[in-house]
């Protein structure tokens, strides 16, 4: 009886202390997955198998006993997500971009000075008078000079400025005084007293036995294709002569009778763009008149059908003498 008895107690404290491991494992095992665990059981060192805070970590070198299970377990806890962080990325800020240099301001020119004006409308005097005679020298006064400064004078200045670019004011400033010194020469006593030159004598050379007949009456150039020569004649009596070149067979010099119809000092051809100073126009585009061509090469070349004048100083002369209207014989 007392060996049963003693039989059962044995029996009942094995129970109880069976109870009991299992209450303490329940409790180890509660406390090692509860979220307010140590933060020592959180941390989980890779080959400690996870769930068990009462394991020893293997060395570096050795196989968890648990390798199938908890292998799975750790690569699961020691891999990154392939999943990508929602955190906002904040990048850099970019240089708020520069403003593109401005350049420098350019200096605003100075104005140019006003001309100085030498005479204007209203003066009177000898300075007048050679303004005048010069003018009328180039073609752009004509008749009796004088010591006014009027509206003919206002005029003839006007032209000659603007034909070379200048400000048309009909003032004469030192631009175009100067301007006009140099296209004429010094007036003569005679042309400022408004004398008319007197017929040269008459000349014993050929020219007086070359002339035509319809060079006998009146103001007349007499052109000569036989002995290439230009005679001034006035009422039938020679006053002298130059050489002279004609246009090539292409583009002959027309013949006939004909009148001077228009005069210019300079006069650039459009068609041919040579320049034709001293023109006197006798039909359409043909005229009377200087060229340096002539001049240097002589009878080499041919003009475009003008009648060319190596002779300056006789031509200028000429073409002082010579009116509109004065006739123009061309003849062989």
């Amino acid at each position: 009886m007392q060996a049963a008895n003693s039989t059962v107690r044995s029996t009942g404290a094995l129970r109880r202390a069976l109870v009991l491991t299992g209450a303490l494992a329940l409790m180890a095992g509660t406390a090692a997955c509860t979220p307010t665990s140590a933060p020592e059981a959180a941390a989980t060192n890779v080959g400690q198998t996870v769930g068990s805070p009462l394991s020893t970590p293997s060395a570096p070198d050795e196989t968890p006993a648990s390798a199938p299970a908890d292998t799975a377990t750790q690569t699961a806890v020691a891999t990154p997500s392939s999943t990508p962080s929602t955190e906002p990325t904040t990048e850099a800020p970019k240089p708020a971009p520069q403003p593109a240099s401005k350049p420098a301001p350019e200096l605003a020119p100075k104005p140019e000075p006003a001309p100085v004006v030498i005479l204007r409308a209203g003066d009177s005097g000898s300075k007048v008078r050679s303004l005048q005679a010069r003018l009328r020298q180039v073609g752009w006064f004509a008749g009796d000079v004088s010591d006014r400064y009027g509206q003919k004078t206002t005029e003839a200045v006007r032209g000659f400025q603007a034909k070379r670019g200048f400000d048309a004011t009909g003032d004469l400033d030192e631009r175009t005084w100067d301007k006009l010194v140099s296209m004429t020469r010094r007036p003569t006593t005679d042309e400022l007293a408004n004398v008319k030159p007197k017929p040269a004598e008459p000349k014993a050379d050929t020219t007086a036995s070359d002339l035509d007949e319809r060079c006998m009456t009146g103001r007349v150039m007499c052109v000569s294709k036989t002995t290439r020569r230009l005679t001034w004649v006035v009422d039938g009596v020679p006053q002298y002569g130059f050489d002279v070149r004609f246009g090539s067979d292409e583009l002959p010099t027309r013949e006939g009778v004909f009148s001077v119809y228009k005069k210019k000092v300079d006069v650039i051809s459009n068609l041919y763009h040579t320049p034709m100073p001293y023109s006197m126009f006798f039909s359409g585009g043909q005229a009377v008149h200087y060229s340096s061509n002539f001049a240097r090469l002589g009878y080499a070349g041919a003009s475009h059908g003008c009648v060319n004048v190596r002779n300056k100083p006789l031509l200028v002369q000429l073409y002082s003498e010579v009116r509109i209207g004065d006739k123009v014989v061309v003849h062989w």
